[in-house]
């Protein structure tokens, strides 16, 4: 008997948020360090900026390492179809049609089997001193890793 390969294949779920510099840079990072042998892990902006430096730190403390990660575009992702596109916040879910579950006509923007919704705040809104914005910062981090293991861990 041969081996199923299509299990043996890791399913790509692609994170959105508005400007891929915290949430959905968190969760790729998340996604590949836990469930790295499962899924293949992707992130983009409605527009790219920078990834932000608290993202990366309080990362860093859980022992996981994103600095070689950048912020991206849906567009640069035009040629894949994700098995599960992943809305972050608000409003990148307002303007997902970014992603299409249309799998049959070229699109310019990455098209998914299932896109789904989970809203978290946006740490860099945060306000204060640096060690209240970092607080905010680690208590998305920890919401995002919660989440993930619900539905990921399955």
């Amino acid at each position: 008997m041969t081996p199923n390969t299509s299990s043996q294949e890791k399913k790509k779920v692609l994170f959105l948020c508005t400007h891929n510099s915290a949430r959905s840079q968190m969760a790729e990072g998340l996604l590949r360090a836990i469930y790295g042998d499962r899924y293949e892990a992707y992130s983009a902006g409605v527009s790219a900026t920078t990834v932000n430096p608290h993202a990366l730190q309080v990362m860093k403390e859980i022992g996981i390492d994103i600095s070689s990660q950048y912020s991206k575009t849906p567009k640069e992702f035009q040629d894949i179809i994700f098995d599960m596109a992943v809305t972050v916040c608000d409003r990148a879910k307002m303007t997902c049609p970014i992603c299409s579950t249309n799998l049959e006509i070229p699109a310019e923007y990455p098209r998914a089997r299932e896109v789904i919704h989970k809203s978290f705040e946006d740490p860099a809104a945060a306000v204060g001193s640096e060690e209240e914005k970092l607080k905010v910062f680690r208590q998305v981090r920890d919401e995002i890793k919660d989440w993930m293991t619900q539905v990921f861990g399955k």
